[in-house]
């Protein structure tokens, strides 16, 4: 099991005509892990039925949405920390701002140390 990248050629951001180009690494998605893949590994982590876990990640899922709906960061230890963000024009004078200039609204997600230390110490291979 290997973190999979490649070399990929990338422009200087900001430079008429590109600039001097230089070659990145850039990771290699392998596929997907479903909730059904995830249930399935539980399992033979735990004494939980599938029902019991699936059940769970759907609860978790509908409490996670509601509390950034009330504009709660969610921390899960050592997952990480989910967070809503927004984006909106911006205006001249502050009574100017209401729901009309709010462009976009989403979520963030900051890893926690441990998936932190994982992903940098996973072996890498080139492909």
């Amino acid at each position: 099991m290997a973190i999979k990248y490649k070399s990929i050629q990338k422009a200087q951001p900001g430079v008429a005509g590109g600039g001097k180009k230089k070659f990145y690494a850039s990771i290699v998605i392998d596929g997907e892990a479903t909730i059904d893949d995830l249930v399935k590994a539980i399992e033979k982590f735990s004494a939980l039925s599938e029902a019991d876990i699936r059940g769970v990640i759907i609860a978790l899922e509908n409490v996670i949405q509601d509390r950034l709906a009330e504009s709660k960061m969610v921390r899960l230890e050592k997952l990480g920390t989910l967070y809503p963000t927004m984006h909106s024009e911006g205006r001249d004078a502050e009574e100017e701002i209401d729901n009309h200039v709010i462009r976009n609204v989403g979520v963030n997600y900051r890893p926690g140390a441990r998936i932190l230390s994982t992903l940098r110490d996973a072996p890498k291979k080139k492909v």
